[in-house]
């Protein structure tokens, strides 16, 4: 069975553990081939190369990286098929959505071509007599960072293409479920022209990730994934001094005003709350219906649920299977405490048939109503494709309960009112808002990321904050002497 290796200093890599771990195809539940897990020198190892890089790309000129960034982004368009394939394979989800995760991906790269509007500081000239000052942008360093198995491609896209355009070094840790694509885009990057040393992949588990939160030659670090690990990272970096910026998981709600076209709202519960198997941090996992609307919209929910095909992702199928067997596992018990709990399963994804191997991890999509809120099926991250119902009687009803979660990730409202739908983009704690949007991932040129729980650090993802997170700004007050200056004034500085 072949190994998955790391990916340092422009070349496969070995590494000195002896440790792996299988990656299945989710579809066959077979283990198709193993990863190399690494030590806490094989990520020193990849430190240092990207150390050794720095001095060299952060003093490469700025249209130097812009030129090898478009060729990266040309070649990652050009064989995005290829790139979709692999996804495919690891992860699981439908050929479709992996080419919708690689677009949305390269919206990222995009931006990270004007890099050169991106690293312009500021100048002012005259603020006292003959002294001018102006900022200047530096890169940080080598930067971590460490995705997550929902999206093998897409996450790592949001960070590694602006770091290094910025003049950053990066080691970059995959999930070990699905840890290929990265190796793929690192191979695709060399032969866009980035220099050696520059993007270096490690594999592994929590020995790496540690490896990495304590460095003293790291500088930041990305992540994306469950709260709790987000929570450890940002912790964990932070005290070793690091910048962190540590997205973490979600529980998105759905309001539905009974003014809404219920057609709409149907379609995008399904879309929202069933792509990629649910295993997203911007599905839509809870419906909360103002009453009367529910039980009209559950039938038009259930009826689109019905024509879903769950199977492999090769084969022209809806739905693909959930990563794991043991991930599929825990999402199918939430069933049984949705029973215990009161809850009415209107469509159980237990058991369905399935084009596709039966050993595959299958869990159709499911349907909960009258979910109470007491219950871990609301108050939990399930990350699979479960939807569950809430009925409120009133739009504050149904604001407060979304207020009053632990997590802000993102949430939308469905309604024809401007004035209410207004209302609720400024009032709901949440951050990121959809206005008969169900999934708003902001634009590349946005940012990305939550409030409260949802988010740790000191940035969001892309968009407008990464080139603060990923630079250092020095401000310089600079002087240039008239040959008639006035002599020495050892007194203090009075403008």
């Amino acid at each position: 069975m072949s190994v998955v290796k790391h990916w340092v200093n422009g070349a496969e890599f070995a590494g000195a553990s002896t440790r792996t771990a299988p990656v299945y195809n989710p579809a066959t539940g077979e283990a198709q081939r193993q990863v190399a897990l690494a030590t806490t020198a094989d990520v020193d190892h990849a430190v240092q190369a990207a150390k050794a890089a720095f001095p060299g790309w952060s003093n490469t000129s700025i249209a130097k990286r812009q030129q090898i960034m478009f060729a990266f982004r040309e070649g990652l368009n050009a064989r995005k098929d290829e790139l979709a394939a692999i996804l495919t394979n690891e992860h699981g989800k439908v050929l479709s959505d992996a080419g919708g995760e690689i677009a949305r991906g390269l919206e990222v790269v995009e931006l990270a071509c004007s890099i050169p509007q991106l690293m312009k500081g500021e100048f002012s000239e005259n603020v006292s007599t003959g002294v001018d000052v102006y900022s200047i942008k530096q890169a940080l360093g080598v930067v971590g960072i460490i995705s997550p198995f929902n999206f093998p491609a897409m996450v790592p896209l949001w960070f590694f293409p602006l770091a290094i355009a910025a003049g950053n070094t990066v080691v970059l840790k995959p999930s070990e479920k699905d840890p290929s694509a990265a190796i793929w885009m690192a191979q695709l990057f060399k032969e866009s022209g980035l220099p050696d040393g520059v993007f270096n992949v490690v594999n592994g588990d929590k020995e790496s990730v540690d490896a990495l939160l304590e460095h003293p030659d790291v500088a930041s670090i990305s992540f994306v994934g469950s709260t709790p690990i987000a929570k450890y990272i940002y912790e964990t970096a932070s005290k070793h001094g690091k910048r962190v910026q540590a997205l973490g998981g979600a529980k998105n709600h759905m309001l539905v005003l009974p003014d809404a076209d219920l057609d709409l709202v149907a379609d995008s519960a399904v879309n929202a709350g069933f792509g990629s198997a649910g295993e997203r941090c911007m599905a839509i996992s809870v419906v909360v219906a103002v009453e009367p609307v529910a039980d009209a919209l559950i039938e038009k929910i259930q009826a689109r649920m019905s024509g879903l095909k769950v199977g492999d992702g090769t084969r022209n199928c809806d739905m693909g299977p959930l990563i794991t067997r043991e991930h599929r596992d825990k999402v199918a018990s939430y069933l049984e405490v949705a029973e215990q709990d009161g809850a009415s399963i209107v469509v159980d994804g237990r058991g369905i048939e399935v084009d596709g191997d039966a050993n595959g991890f299958w869990l159709g999509p499911t349907l909960i109503d009258k979910v109470p809120t007491s219950s871990k099926v609301y108050t939990e991250e399930i990350f699979g494709p479960v939807l569950s119902v809430v009925r409120v009687k009133t739009y504050d009803e149904g604001l407060a309960l979304i207020n009053s979660s632990q997590y802000g990730n993102g949430t939308a409202i469905f309604t024809n009112d401007g004035g209410a739908a207004r209302r609720f983009q400024n009032e709901v704690t949440v951050g990121m808002v959809g206005i008969n949007v169900p999934i708003p991932v902001p634009v590349g040129y946005y940012s990305f990321g939550g409030w409260k729980n949802s988010l740790f650090g000191d940035a969001k993802a892309y968009g407008t904050q990464a080139i603060p997170f990923f630079t250092r700004e020095k401000a310089i007050t600079s002087r240039w002497l008239d040959p008639s200056h006035g002599g020495i004034n050892l007194g203090f500085p009075q403008n």
